[in-house]
Parts: structure tokens; C-alpha cells; sequence
């Protein structure tokens, strides 16, 4: 039975980090989460690199018997990447990156993982964990002196015992398993595990909707939660070739790699790259001795010089083509003037070019919007359609129109109490007695009346929209 992969991928900053240095890549053959570490010293650097190194394996099938050698043989270069990136800028020294990813071969798919990212398998409604965390927390499980309970709040939680960092010690478990139709696979970074518990995760993903509206709705639990770190996963659904569903067919890249295009290296290239490079040794000394080019194949060699530029300049331009009628099939939700608006394009903007245009704009305000919502609208909301862009835009309203309605909701004004008349006093023994003068009565002023509401300034409307959405 031949299979195939219908997936998505998606990478959210988060709202407490100021940077994403996850990376995430979906295609037809390989799905791939790296979550980058380092701060300053380049986790969005690292994680880049991985899945730059990854991500060549998706341009061709694999067998079975194979697979695992060169999905192994991808992480070492990757591996290789970084000692190779640290020695050239020092000031990168200390990154590193986990690496959970998934090689579809045939009907089996090779998982490889190393550090505290995870890869889950939902089947017949049962969510399993298919890796094992490489952290200390794990460790103190794995000997008795912890229980996973206690775990979720160890204080040292976050320290991973394995990840790539450039040194040559650094493996991954790879391991191989069978595939089935109705399969759902999930990869994710520890911003959506370590704060999204198993059960929810379960409930998620069992929920029916495709692999693009679940990973949304995975971020959106991410964020409810506090989102105290990126948040990325994949979800992808093993489907039979020639079903009722179809396949996917183009790579989604999310997170730090959309920024970074990372070169790669001939270890992890394609099988002519890697030919060369497998050439025997002395073969240019061997053609030296071969007789000169004859006239015949002098005008050959300048027919191709001629023709080679032209033909590069056909294929860039249909190239270009290409890219331009793919990306008027693409539409997010963002910000434009202060408003929510609906826009047809890309997400990113390619230097001053801009690869995006306005189609509606909406009479939503961003500044109704909860907080971790403007933030999502500001950087943009992708969608697989102009529907689903539009079925978000719908839901923005409802939380803006609830955010007003709380915010505007009456503020009773306390009520100013009468003025006290003072106590006649009393003159002491002996004192002599005091005329006291009348004062007049004071005039009742009516007080102005209070207006029952107050105009939620923008802090207010902040706090009363914080448990929305």
C-alpha cells in the first residue's frame, strides 16, 4: 500500500521571548523540529543549520533499507555545520540545537531524535510519546528518584543532557517503525509539551480538523498557557495514495530557518554532489593525458558558453513565475492602518519588495484585540486559504466586540457623604464663656451628577480583555 504525508508546520515566538530560535520544516518525505539554544551565542543560528542540512532529504524518495543511514548520516553534517560555523565565529560558541525528525521511506518512517523536543503518534484515539526526553529530569525518572508528576515542576527541568553542539560525541537515537493510513504524527519544540499537558494534547489532536487548523489551534493552547517560550510543531497525517485525501506536496518551512538560509554542505547534498565528491583520486591527471579538443568540439564548447547564460535566464524567469502565481494563492491576516485587515501574498517581505497586497480591510481595530492577540496580528497570521484567512478575521471581531463590551461595562461611582456638624463644646470650669456667633446655614448644593460609566482608557481595556481569547 503506497502512502503519502497531508502536514503543516507552525513556530510562534511566544509572549515572553523576544526572539524565535526554533525551526521547523514539513515536506513529502521529512518533517523536521529543532529548538535552538544559546540566547545570544545563536540557538536561531544553530537550529537554522539543522534543518538547512535536513531539509535536502526531502528531494528524494528513500529506500527502506537505507533510510536510516542517511538520515544519520544528515544529523552528522549538521553536526559538522556547527563545529565548522563555531571556528569561524567564535562569539557563536555555546549553541546548540534538539532535533526530532521523521524520514517517510516507503511505508516506514525513520524517527531520529536528540535533546527534550518530542515526536508523538496519535493512532485509534491512543496519543503515544515516541521519544525520550535527553534531560536530567528524565534521567532522575528513569533511576526511580522522580516521578513524572513531580518532573512537570522540577526547577531544573530545562536542562538537556544531549543536543548537537558541534562536538563529535553528540548522536541521536534513530530508530525505524511502520506507518499506517489514519496515522497522526506530531513534532514539536518543549514551548508547546512543557506547557500543554498529554491529555490536552490527546484531545487536540484527536479533534478531526486538518493538519493546518490543529497546529493552530496547538499554538493558540501554547499561548493560553503563558507562552513562556517559542512554541513550533508539526502535525502530519499518514494518508493512502489514491484515497479521498491528498497529499501535500509543498515544503513549509516555520520559525528561525524561514529567516536563515543556511548553505549546505556537499555531505548532506545530492546524490550527483555526493558522486563527485566520491570521484577516484588522479582522475584530472588522467585527462591531461587525453589528446586536445578537436575544432569540431572547440565550436561546440563556445555553442554551449552562448547558450548557457540564455538558458539560465529562461529558467529563472519561469522560475520566478512560478514563485510569483504560487504566491497570489497565499493569504494571512495582519495589521494595516491600526485595523485587522485580509491580505493576498506572503507573510515576509523579500528585502524592499513587497510580496503582499491588501484585499480587505476590516473595521476591527487591533487595539480592541487582546494583547497576545495584537501581537499575533502585528507579526501576521498565516492561512491555507482565503477562507480560513477570512474565518479568522471572523473570529478577531468576536474577541474584539467581547474585549469592548467588558471594557465598557458600567462603573458605579461612590456616592459623597453629607458634612458632618461639628459638637457644641463646653467651656471648662472657670473659664470664661465663650458668645458663639451663628454660623449660617450651608447652602444644599445639588451635586453634578456622575456619569454611571467612565471611558476605558487603553490600560483598562488591556486589563479587563486579558482572560479573553
Amino acid at each position: 500500500m503506497a502512502i503519502a504525508l497531508r502536514y503543516a508546520a507552525r513556530s510562534d515566538v511566544g509572549l515572553v521571548r523576544s526572539s524565535n530560535q526554533d525551526s521547523g520544516y514539513a515536506g513529502p518525505h521529512l518533517l523536521v523540529i529543532a529548538d535552538g539554544m544559546g540566547g545570544h551565542a545563536g540557538g536561531d543560528v544553530a537550529s537554522s543549520l539543522a534543518v538547512g542540512e535536513l531539509s535536502v532529504l526531502d528531494g528524494e524518495s528513500h529506500g527502506s533499507d537505507d533510510a536510516a543511514e542517511h538520515l544519520s548520516a544528515a544529523l552528522d553534517a549538521a553536526n559538522a555545520q556547527l563545529r565548522r560555523r563555531v571556528g569561524v565565529e567564535p562569539e557563536l560558541s555555546g549553541m546548540g540545537t534538539t532535533v526530532t525528525a521523521i524520514l517517510r521511506a516507503g511505508s516506514r518512517l525513520v524517527l531520529a531524535h536528540i535533546g527534550d523536543s518530542r515526536g508523538y503518534l496519535l493512532r485509534e484515539g491512543v496519543l503515544t510519546q515516541l521519544t525520550r526526553d535527553h534531560s536530567y529530569v528524565q534521567s532522575l525518572i528513569d533511576e526511580g528518584k522522580l516521578t513524572p508528576e513531580e518532573a512537570e515542576h522540577h526547577p531544573q527541568r530545562s536542562v538537556i543532557m544531549r543536543v548537537l553542539t558541534g562536538e563529535r560525541q553528540d548522536t541521536a537515537d534513530v530508530s525505524v517503525r511502520e506507518a499506517r493510513p489514519g496515522d497522526r504524527f506530531l513534532l514539536c519544540s518543549d514551548g508547546l509539551s512543557g506547557v500543554v499537558s498529554h491529555d490536552t494534547l490527546a484531545e487536540a489532536l484527536g479533534a478531526g480538523d486538518p493538519p493546518d487548523a490543529t497546529c493552530e489551534r496547538l499554538v493558540e493552547l501554547a499561548l493560553r498557557g503563558g507562552g513562556p517560550d517559542n512554541v513550533s510543531c508539526v502535525v502530519a497525517d499518514v494518508v493512502e495514495l489514491g484515497g479521498g485525501t491528498p497529499p501535500s506536496t509543498t515544503p513549509q518551512v516555520v520559525g528561525a530557518a524561514a529567516f536563515h538560509r543556511p548553505t549546505r554542505s556537499v555531505a548532506a547534498g545530492t546524490p550527483a554532489a555526493r558522486a563527485r565528491e566520491l570521484r577516484a583520486p588522479g582522475s584530472d591527471d588522467e585527462e591531461d593525458d587525453q589528446p586536445g579538443p578537436t575544432a569540431r568540439e572547440r565550436r561546440r564548447t563556445r555553442l554551449r558558453w552562448v547558450a548557457g547564460p540564455l538558458v539560465l535566464v529562461l529558467l529563472l524567469l519561469a522560475g520566478g513565475y512560478g514563485v510569483w502565481s504560487w504566491s497570489r494563492q497565499q493569504y494571512f491576516v495582519g495589521a494595516d492602518d491600526g485595523r485587522v485587515a485580509l491580505y493576498r501574498g506572503l507573510t515576509q517581505d523579500i528585502g524592499p519588495l513587497g510580496t503582499s497586497t491588501v484585499l480587505e480591510r476590516t473595521t476591527v481595530a487591533v487595539a480592541d484585540l487582546p494583547q497576545a492577540w495584537q501581537q499575533r496580528v502585528e507579526d501576521r497570521i498565516s492561512a491555507t486559504d482565503r477562507a480560513g484567512a477570512e474565518a479568522t478575521v471572523v473570529r478577531l471581531g468576536d474577541l474584539a466586540a467581547q474585549c469592548r463590551a467588558v471594557a465598557a461595562a458600567p462603573t458605579p461611582v461612590p456616592s459623597t457623604s453629607a458634612p458632618s456638624t461639628p459638637a457644641p463644646t463646653t467651656p471648662a470650669p472657670g473659664a470664661a464663656p465663650t458668645t458663639e456667633v451663628p454660623l449660617p446655614s450651608p447652602t444644599p448644593s445639588t451635586p453634578a451628577a456622575a456619569s454611571p460609566t467612565t471611558s476605558p482608557d487603553a490600560a483598562q481595556r488591556a486589563a479587563a480583555c486579558a482572560g479573553i481569547g
